[in-house]
């Protein structure tokens, strides 16, 4: 178990596998997760890489502050991250709030993010109200009070219907997110709006969209992409909100395409 003491009563959880000297991919994954988001797709990507992945404040085994966090808090921490780590030039794979941290840390520090990858994100996601009607639901009743509907967004119907287990599994641990954590995540995306720094990004981007997605639709993934010059889309079929859960073999297949395109392995 590895924790970094990035200062600021946070201690951030993180798993560093490979070769410290090899080319870093970096994984941030989404609201109400913690990096075993991940698992499933480690097997299928490219040896010789440093993979780093790690749980955001208030999640996982991460510090859990009380909130509001924003966004430029959620951002210095994967900084604090990297550079304890002594990481630079890293390619960055965002999923869904992961997404809006890969933004803001390209925008503040390109010293640390070669390239990213936007998954199932992008520059501004719901609005104010909608995030303050979710909050209010989890202060009143818990994340249980939140958590069905959310998993209806979050996977396939196909894949709810051929793996209960699982989706009890990942139930699981979006409860067992600390409540505090949940709310102070949740304040960080709703006040958040990165169109006009992403526009001005020109490092090299792979978006991810899932046909199936109901918390970020494959447009809007699409659109952010588009706002980085050069960048480019793929769309996944079948899969939701969390595409290497459901497509893992697909999802790493685009990644690790996308690493032998910017020469990252």
């Amino acid at each position: 178990m590895n924790m970094a003491d990035i200062g600021g009563n946070i201690r951030l959880h993180f798993d560093d596998q490979g070769p410290q000297d090899a080319p870093a991919l970096v994984f941030s994954n989404s609201l109400g997760t913690d990096f075993r988001l991940w698992d499933a797709l480690l097997p299928y990507l490219p040896e010789g890489l440093r993979i780093i992945r790690y749980d955001m404040r208030g999640h996982g085994l991460t510090s859990c502050p009380d909130g509001p966090y924003f966004m430029g808090d959620l951002v210095a921490d994967a900084a604090a991250l990297l550079d304890y780590l002594k990481v630079s030039e890293c390619v960055f794979v965002g999923l869904s709030i992961g997404g809006m941290i890969a933004q803001g840390l390209a925008a503040e520090r390109l010293d640390l993010v070669r390239a990213m990858v936007l998954s199932n994100t992008a520059s501004k996601i719901g609005t104010p109200a909608i995030w303050e009607e979710r909050m209010a639901d989890v202060r009143n009743g818990g994340i249980e009070a939140i958590a069905f509907a959310t998993l209806q967004r979050w996977f396939s119907r196909q894949f709810r219907g051929e793996n209960p287990g699982q989706v009890e599994a990942w139930m699981n641990m979006m409860i067992r997110t600390p409540v505090q954590g949940y709310l102070g995540a949740s304040a960080a995306i709703a006040e958040t709006d990165l169109y006009e720094s992403t526009a001005r990004l020109t490092l090299p981007t792979l978006g991810i969209g899932g046909s199936e997605d109901g918390s970020t639709p494959a447009d809007l993934v699409r659109e952010t992409t588009e706002l980085v010059k050069g960048a480019r889309f793929e769309l996944i079929r079948g899969a939701g909100h969390l595409p290497p859960v459901e497509k893992p073999k697909e999802y790493a297949g685009l990644i690790s395409g996308f690493l032998r395109e910017i020469g990252h392995i």
